[in-house]
């Protein structure tokens, strides 16, 4: 690495460099004047630790399970759309580091890379992500795929009835491949470490859809095919349907309401992510860490609680966990290292977590990731409470 690279934001700072705007602001942008997505991660900046001192804190144990799975530490890497066009083969890139590291990686249904060519190259089972789309068909084939793959979780993502309105997304004109109007080539060319990159592998469309979803043999045909394919009528009855259709374990995201996780608990998850979608769904939504305490004390241990949105650092995994959680979920963060350095930058991005993680564990007297409690947390449930706030 070229570049010396200390925490998350160097490796933003490179990857804004190296990857062409419209793929780099696809990542780095929410939906409308963007609040919710700069709440998540304000939020969780806003929660202090109770530093500790006199404790033995000679064994630090950062490793437990997400889902029965032993992981290194409490952390997945999320599902990231176009994580291909961030960096060539980008996904499975990114499932390698993951699989090297000892963490879960949750492929996308908008990925570049499909199921198939992603389990023939990674080095262990992925999760799946899934949308209820209208093509129940298509659907249904999509989970038999992920089936066949070995694939151990499936994530349904439950907060995309409509399309947020992402402004830099209309503005750049993105599109997969990119358009080649002059503005979008003179973007392209910019960059040419990721033209050259392109250049030398095959996988340029979405990989999961193109070719598989009828009428979508094409890019063009897959924007006319999602346009028509975002479906309000979606249920918990669908959840309850998916459930019994996959029979695994199932996973639940987008939730960020009490009473939405027990409904999906009762549907059959296994597992709820407490998400906004990044912020790239409902602006003025509050953040994932202000939903999360009232999500986990809802569930009550029936299922296991993930938070997604907003983690930057180990710091951030550990206030998740101190808050409810038993593990966090990062999308950006390692969607940055991924367009800076492609596998060494995912891999890079995850060392950074874990070293953040157990230098706070070891300054706030805590040994086994397991024990986070919100004792951790100076005032836990009053730290977003200000003036004139009363979320």
């Amino acid at each position: 690495m070229s570049a010396v690279i200390t925490c998350v934001e160097d490796l933003r700072a490179v990857a804004r460099k190296r990857v062409p705007r419209l793929f780099y602001d696809y990542v780095d942008s929410g939906s409308w004047s963007e609040s919710t997505y700069r709440a998540n991660a304000s939020d969780l900046a806003r929660l202090n630790f109770c530093q500790r001192v006199g404790c033995n804190v000679a064994d630090i144990r950062m490793d437990t399970r997400i889902l029965g799975q032993p992981v290194s530490m409490p952390v997945g890497l999320a599902p990231a759309g176009l994580a291909g066009m961030v960096h060539p083969d980008g996904e499975i890139l990114a499932a390698r580091a993951a699989a090297a590291f000892g963490v879960p990686y949750v492929l996308s249904t908008v990925s570049i890379c499909s199921i198939e060519d992603l389990a023939r190259h990674a080095a262990a089972p992925f999760w799946f992500q899934l949308y209820v789309m209208k093509d129940r068909d298509f659907i249904e084939r999509l989970v038999e795929r992920a089936r066949a793959a070995g694939c151990p979780a499936l994530v349904l993502t439950m907060d995309l009835p409509i399309q947020g309105q992402r402004h830099k997304d209309i503005r750049n004109g993105l599109s997969v491949p990119p358009r080649m109007t002059l503005r979008g080539l003179s973007a392209l060319l910019a960059r040419p470490r990721w033209c050259a990159g392109m250049l030398r592998t095959s996988r340029r469309t979405f990989g999961n859809i193109v070719g598989h979803a009828k009428g979508v043999g094409d890019t063009l045909g897959f924007s006319e095919w999602v346009s028509r394919q975002f479906d309000r009528t979606v249920s918990w009855d669908d959840v309850q349907w998916l459930k019994q259709r996959w029979g695994g374990k199932l996973v639940v995201k987008g939730v960020m309401d009490a009473r939405d996780a027990r409904r999906a608990v009762d549907a059959g998850a296994d597992a709820i992510i407490v998400s906004n979608h990044g912020g790239r769904q409902l602006d003025g939504a509050p953040s994932s860490i202000r939903a999360l305490p009232a999500v986990a004390q809802a569930v009550g241990g029936r299922a296991e609680i993930y938070l997604d949105g907003g983690v930057r650092s180990g710091q951030d995994v550990l206030r998740a966990l101190a808050l409810g959680a038993n593990a966090a979920f990062i999308g950006r963060a390692y969607m940055y290292g991924l367009g800076a350095y492609g596998q060494a930058g995912v891999a890079r991005c995850l060392d950074i977590l874990r070293r953040e993680l157990e230098s706070t564990m070891t300054l706030c007297g805590l040994t086994r990731v397991q024990d986070a409690s919100p004792d951790l947390i100076v005032n836990p449930y009053t730290a977003f409470k200000q003036q004139g706030d009363h979320a």
